[in-house]
């Protein structure tokens, strides 16, 4: 099922990586009627904001992309922050949308959801089957209740809000400040810099031995419009490639791209989060989709689209 070119797509955090993706991808896909808010515009920490430009705009679908997001040490040390304003934001989103009429929904949330040490690949019903990993926990806790709103509205109201969970996203219009950036991005800085320099060494957080899954974020958007034109309106779905690999293989991953020859230190006293986190993409795939970008190649895209690299 297409979506009606002529509907009204609402896409919430436009500028980030995620809603930049996902706007990208309606346009490629002719759709033209397109509502953008940057910050200063709409205020989504504001209820009444929120409320009024929903009831004012009445659009036909909701790409909630829009969220406070960062690495380890921004997740553990602004906890308050994490927890108070995703919930803020998707609470005014969600239940402003409900308010004006609007039947088609997607809440975009975060494979961190999952218990710490849950068996992988880790499967969709696994959510809420135990303790989940300290150091992003009120991240997780503020995207578990943004799932469980949506389906709540479904089963109260009728409506059709679903909720994907992505794996670890990269790509354009990244975060790269060392200090809340995820940790491909600020690998790509760090080696970018370490190159510039002339280092003989990279550091990299933790051991190097956990194990993560990337999603490059063009990718992830293609999976959106999927669900969307498909019109489905089933539960909890896992967005990822199936396939993961060590923080040590992708630091070397990422120096091959930069061109940096030096050799890895590992900073064993920083933490390094959950042990493994692969999803099982397996409902996907059964619906007709699969991530198309192969990591490496991803990686390229991402460093060309760098602000500090030379080909940006």
């Amino acid at each position: 099922m297409q979506i009606d070119p002529n509907a009204r797509l609402f896409i919430a955090g436009h500028r980030g990586m995620v809603g930049s993706a996902i706007e990208r991808r309606l346009r490629a896909g002719g759709y033209r009627q397109l509502i953008t808010r940057t910050r200063g515009e709409l205020d989504l920490l504001d209820q009444h904001a929120v409320q009024a430009f929903m009831a004012e705009q009445r659009p036909d679908y909701v790409f909630i992309a829009a969220a406070k997001v960062g690495g380890i040490q921004a997740n553990n040390l602004q906890r308050g922050e994490f927890l108070y304003q995703n919930l803020q934001i998707q609470n005014n989103l969600i239940h402003g949308a409900h308010l004006a009429g609007v039947q088609r929904l997607m809440f975009l949330g975060s494979s961190c959801i999952y218990p710490r040490d849950c068996a992988q690949p880790i499967r969709e019903d696994y959510l809420l089957t135990g303790p989940l990993e300290t150091t992003n926990e009120p991240y997780a806790i503020a995207k578990i209740a943004g799932i469980k709103l949506c389906e709540s509205y479904n089963r109260q109201y009728g409506r059709q809000y679903v909720s994907v969970m992505p794996t670890n996203l990269y790509g354009p219009n990244d975060n790269y400040d060392l200090g809340t950036s995820h940790v491909l991005p600020a690998l790509i800085r760090k080696a970018h810099e370490a190159r510039q320099r002339g280092d003989s060494e990279l550091m990299v957080w933790g051991s190097g031995t956990p194990r993560r899954e990337f999603l490059y974020v063009d990718d992830l958007a293609d999976a959106c419009v999927f669900l969307m034109e498909r019109g489905y309106d089933g539960s909890l779905l896992n967005l990822g490639t199936g396939e993961d690999v060590t923080i040590a293989e992708l630091a070397r991953t990422v120096m091959d791209v930069v061109g940096f020859e030096g050799r890895i230190v590992f900073d064993a006293s920083k933490p390094d989060g959950t042990p493994r986190k692969l999803l099982d993409v397996g409902r996907m795939a059964a619906l007709g989709w699969t991530a198309r970008t192969q990591l490496r190649d991803g990686i390229a895209r991402a460093y060309a689209a760098a602000p500090f690299s030379a080909t940006a």
